[in-house]
């Protein structure tokens, strides 16, 4: 009787909620999902080096998995999973905290993406490095079978259906850090009751602030815990350990000042491009996300005006031509990855990049904790770090070329202007640290 007299999208909603609890087609359509997505990569794997990375990595990977595990013996495991390396930075100090004081723990950590895989497959502090076999049930069974982990730890944005809801189902320990929730999500719309369940699937959420918590308490999620976010804790301790003096940076500064653009994308660099003839006095160490050959070519393209000359140039060369090279550049392009969190010590500030696409920025705070105030593009609304930092005043946000380049005039030529918002993003930094204490305290019962 509801249904015929209500509304048009009324009724569509009511047949929405009362169908789906009984036929469970959301399943389905999300294990379809699932697998037309793998389809979906590998037909751009033959035009993509990324998706050929995410298709390859995944051939034979659970029989790899189970060989693996063989070796393991009796040791209890702890399996992380990160989808890829900035969520891999959040883990971290729980894995090496977690390896500090239990050495036995046999620790495996997965990747969702190539870029984390890549990167960290050798990472010393785990005991297996693995990609994430993809969410439909048989995967998933043969994948818990095969790892059996005591406890599962999920890090931020991770909301695998079938793997949470079987995890649950075996009274595995599951846990979800760093977290962040905001209102438009799925989780919050009357159409959100599927991907719901899976955030009961959660022992724990330990989320960032008071409003993930309350978003969560709203939808009967009322077991999260308020913890902050562990890249805090990363950071500081990349700082306090970075004590290495590059001769090729420091011989490219020389006696200038400098800053860095770091993780930056083609429209950061256009953006960058357009700003520099005003400020041809400062030095640039320019880290792009991307450091295959085509892109860099299209680097040396957009800055032919100037001398820009390559990280893997320089550091082979002797001491004396090397610091020659160094020294006679404007800009300095690091072509190698993994080095960018440790480079910003060298800069007065920093532009991340990022910013000009719908993903958003790139980590602030690796640049913040060295007193960098920070620049990026417009994308910044799902980062609760720069948010925070543009209202205290140690971030700022631009649109296009014309509104940076007075910020670069100002911040190089009247470098005392810089004394306030670099003491802001240190301040802001030590403030939120903690995080990694409180999550291991309440998982591992111990610190």
């Amino acid at each position: 009787m509801f249904v015929e007299s209500a509304p048009k999208g009324t009724k569509f909603r009511f047949l929405f909620l009362h169908l789906l609890p009984n036929l469970e087609c959301v399943k389905l359509l999300y294990n379809i999902g699932i697998s037309l997505y793998f389809l979906g990569a590998r037909i751009a794997a033959l035009f993509n080096h990324k998706a050929a990375l995410f298709v390859a990595g995944r051939k034979g990977l659970l029989r790899t998995i189970q060989e693996k595990m063989r070796e393991r013996g009796d040791r209890q495991t702890v399996w992380f999973h990160c989808s890829s390396v900035g969520e891999f930075e959040q883990a971290r100090p729980l894995i090496e905290r977690l390896r500090n004081i239990e050495p036995d723990m046999y620790i495996v950590l997965t990747f969702f993406s190539p870029s984390g895989y890549v990167l960290r497959r050798n990472y010393s502090y785990a005991d297996a490095v693995f990609y994430l076999p993809m969410d439909t049930s048989r995967n998933v069974r043969r994948f818990l079978d095969a790892v059996s982990p005591s406890t599962a730890i999920f890090v931020k944005y991770e909301f695998w259906y079938n793997y949470l809801t079987m995890l649950k189902e075996r009274g595995v320990r599951t846990y979800i850090i760093s977290a962040i929730f905001r209102p438009g999500q799925i989780f919050f719309h009357w159409y959100g009751s599927f991907m719901r369940r899976v955030l009961r699937s959660y022992t724990t959420p330990f989320v960032q602030n008071e409003e993930s918590r309350r978003l969560l308490a709203g939808i009967g999620v009322d077991n999260a815990v308020i913890a902050g976010d562990t890249r805090f804790d990363q950071v500081q301790s990349i700082y306090q350990h970075n004590d290495i003096h590059n001769e090729v940076m420091e011989a490219f500064i020389s006696g200038h000042r400098a800053w860095v653009a770091g993780s930056t994308w083609d429209e950061d660099e256009y953006v960058i491009s357009r700003s520099l003839d005003t400020v041809r006095d400062a030095k640039l160490i320019l880290v792009p996300h991307e450091v295959h050959s085509s892109h860099i070519r299209r680097i040396r393209s957009m800055f032919s005006e100037y001398s820009v000359i390559l990280y893997s140039e320089c550091a082979g060369q002797d001491s004396g031509v090397r610091r020659s090279m160094a020294e006679s550049a404007d800009i300095l392009v690091i072509d190698s990855v993994g080095m960018l969190s440790k480079i910003y010590k060298y800069g007065s500030f920093a532009y991340i990049g990022g910013g000009f696409s719908s993903s958003g920025i790139h980590n602030i705070l690796e640049a913040a904790i060295y007193g960098c105030p920070v620049i990026f593009g417009p994308h910044y609304e799902k980062f609760q770090e720069a948010k925070d930092l543009i209202s205290l005043g140690g971030a700022f946000s631009i649109s296009s070329w014309e509104e940076l380049r007075p910020l670069l005039e100002k911040w190089l030529h009247a470098p005392e202007q810089l004394e306030r918002p670099s003491l802001v993003c240190t301040q802001y930094v030590e403030s939120h640290l903690g995080a990694s204490d409180k999550i291991m305290e309440h998982i591992f019962k111990k610190y």
